[in-house]
C-alpha cells in the first residue's frame, strides 16, 4: 500500500540540521505515526511520504518555508521584566505561551538583564534547513473516525 491521503503511517526518522547536528529522532523509541494528508507533520515532509511503501528508506531535505518557516525578526522583543509572573527567577530558555491576534505564540526567553528580559516568538527550528533520514515501517487505511478527527487514534 503506498502512502497516501487517508493513510496512517508509522515511520522512523532521523532529523539533522545543515551541519549534521542531529535534532530529533524516533530511533530506539516507538515510531511516529501520523495520518497523511492533514498536516500532521510539516508540509514537506508530508509531500515527501506521498506514494512510499512499508519498508522504504529515503532521505528528505525540507526548506524552511516548507518546515517551520524563515524567522521573522519582529517576534523577537524586549519586555519589561514586570509583565512576568516570577520575574527573579527567569532564565534563558524558559518558555511562555502569550496571547497574539494570530492566536496563542510560544515564546522562548533568550536574554534576562535587570530590567528587560529578551523574548523570541519564532518557532526554535524557523529559518533551519531540515535534513529527514526516514524508514516507513508500516502504512494501513485509516478509519472513517480518524478521517473525521483528522488525527490517529491508538
Amino acid at each position: 500500500m503506498k502512502i497516501a491521503t487517508n493513510t496512517v503511517v508509522s515511520m522512523h526518522y532521523t532529523l539533522t540540521n545543515d551541519d549534521g547536528t542531529q535534532l530529533d529522532s524516533s530511533r530506539g523509541k516507538e515510531p511516529l505515526v501520523f495520518l497523511q494528508g492533514y498536516q500532521n507533520i510539516i508540509p514537506g515532509l508530508e509531500k515527501e511520504m506521498e506514494g512510499k511503501e512499508k519498508g522504504e528508506k529515503f532521505t528528505a531535505t525540507i526548506s524552511p518555508e516548507m518546515a517551520y518557516g524563515e524567522r521573522v525578526d519582529q517576534l523577537v522583543q524586549a519586555l519589561p521584566k514586570s509583565n512576568f509572573p516570577d520575574p527573579n527567577n527567569l532564565q534563558v530558555g524558559m518558555q511562555f505561551q502569550a496571547s497574539s491576534e494570530a492566536g496563542p505564540l510560544n515564546l522562548t526567553v533568550v536574554e534576562v538583564k535587570d530590567d528587560t528580559v529578551t523574548v523570541d516568538g519564532n518557532h526554535p527550528l524557523a529559518g533551519v534547513t531540515l535534513n529527514f533520514d526516514v524508514e516507513v515501517v508500516d502504512v494501513r487505511e485509516a478509519t472513517e473516525e480518524e478521517i473525521a478527527h483528522k488525527h490517529v487514534h491508538h
